[in-house]
């Protein structure tokens, strides 16, 4: 018999066979999964942030497991929410860059792919996502509805969500047209909608096991809002420069912010919001200690659209933005929040990324899983057990500015960039140089050739990816 993790009368969750728990188990536990996009380490409270305001994820980490040593897949969007999806690292993923797809979409992944979705329907689990998807495009085998979700509302493509007053959302594979936001108008904000459908989604299958993937597509640009409440406590509180710009639906691009400073900050702010509402919503519905809560970053901050990570530090007290492989660019906030399983006030240096939390759902529901995967299950760390295994490295690749590699073992991290033209090596040593200043490479070349050698063998070739050299 498949083993599985139930929640006993007692409120304790126990990896445990049926006949393990002497009292009647009840459900299994939901699993709500919140992603930012874009969000930096050091964007919110908890994690150093001194200027915007997060309350909700504040208490989130108060009340629950703060991670300091979480990566995301990659370090730009596309790739990283693939990584996530399948619990393969990009040496392996099927998509490995933005490859875009006009009008609309991104490169899909194959029919056969093994997701979140699918693994968490296979164990009786009502599935949907709420945000932005990314991976697939409109009419293909790769969309929400075929990779395991029975819902799906939000933005198939990611340039589109670049907007946040489109002209059309999907809803399942049914086009959502917003007339009113029409050349480039701004009546029908997204996110509040996408909001509101996750939410809903929760309170109609609250007698049911669920697992909800809230992607928000905040504070990523365009820095474009509502001016309530919540724009109006940065609004005057900056000197600010003007982001003169323009969408396109098909191209992408950013629309003009007049207070790029003001409308950032709201953005993570708002974003803390719809945080507090879903735990608000999980605790009047009774489901916050049957509910593991996870909130997370794709990636490291961008620099795009009037967006200044310099200003507000968002990179926390480390080196390197979106689009680079130093920890600025991949390392992430994650939290995870669910009362009286999850222990308050804790945190946790275990080393963990984007392809680990399919394992990790999978040690959660008794799931089998397949065969090949990268990932290392980080419930033991999240149930505060010793039997935690670790990895043996972890490994990124990036395909855009000739190419980037990175691969951390332990303390030691290795970058090679670029890999098309004059390559360089560049070792560090974490646990003392957590910036990535000193290259180390022509002191240590034992570790770095040790390296080299695992980088070499982390991956494999790729169709469509070549290092900048896309076919």
């Amino acid at each position: 018999m498949k083993t599985q993790l139930t929640l006993c009368i007692s409120g304790t969750l126990l990896l445990v066979g049926m006949s393990g728990c002497e009292k009647t188990p009840e459900r299994p536990m939901n699993v709500v999964y919140i992603l930012a996009d874009d969000l930096g380490y050091g964007d919110v409270g908890c994690y150093g942030q001194q200027i915007i305001k997060t309350p909700n994820i504040d208490r989130m980490a108060k009340e629950g497991m703060l991670f300091t040593q979480h990566y995301a897949g990659c370090t730009v969007s596309a790739p990283s929410r693939c990584s996530l999806m399948t619990g393969l690292h990009t040496g392996h993923t099927q998509v490995r860059g933005n490859r875009e797809i006009t009008p609309e979409g991104q490169q899909p992944m194959r029919e056969d792919t093994y997701t979140l979705g699918k693994l968490m329907k296979s164990a009786g689990y009502t599935t949907g996502i709420f945000g932005k998807w990314g991976l697939g495009n409109p009419g293909s085998v790769s969309i929400p509805n075929k990779m395991g979700f029975d819902e799906f509302y939000g933005y198939n493509c990611q340039r589109q969500s670049h907007s946040f007053y489109p002209d059309h959302l999907w809803h399942n594979e049914e086009k959502v047209l917003f007339p009113e936001n029409e050349n480039n108008a701004c009546k029908t904000y997204s996110q509040d909608l996408i909001h509101e459908q996750a939410l809903k989604f929760i309170r109609d299958h609250k007698e049911q096991p669920f697992f909800a993937m809230l992607t928000y597509t905040l504070p990523h640009a365009e820095l474009n809002l509502p001016h309530d409440s919540i724009y109006k406590m940065y609004e005057n509180s900056f000197e600010e420069t003007p982001y003169i710009g323009k969408f396109d639906k098909v191209y992408g691009g950013y629309n003009t912010s007049e207070k790029p400073l003001a409308s950032f900050a709201a953005m993570v702010s708002r974003l803390d919001k719809y945080v507090g509402d879903v735990m608000a919503e999980l605790k009047e519905l009774g489901l916050d200690k049957n509910t593991i809560v996870i909130f997370t970053s794709d990636n490291g901050p961008h620099h795009e659209g009037g967006a200044d990570p310099d200003f507000f530090k968002s990179y926390g007290p480390f080196r390197g933005i979106k689009r680079d492989v130093y920890e600025g660019g991949i390392r992430i906030p994650m939290v995870a929040w669910c009362p009286g399983t999850i222990k308050a006030g804790a945190q946790s240096d275990h080393i963990s990324a984007f392809w680990d939390v399919m394992p990790t759902l999978a040690e959660l529901t008794g799931t089998v899983l397949p065969e090949q995967t990268d990932g290392i299950s980080f419930l033991p760390t999240l149930l505060s057990k010793k039997n935690q295994q670790a990895h043996n490295y972890l490994y990124w690749e990036f395909h855009e500015l000739n190419g980037r590699e990175a691969l951390r073992s332990g303390k030691w991290k290795l970058i090679r960039q670029p890999i098309v033209g004059e390559t360089i090596l560049e070792l560090y040593d974490l646990s003392n140089d957590i910036q990535e200043d000193t290259n180390l490479a022509e002191k240590y070349p034992d570790k770095v050739k040790e390296l080299v050698s695992l980088m070499d063998n982390a991956r494999t070739e790729s169709p469509y990816f070549d290092f900048g050299r896309e076919k």
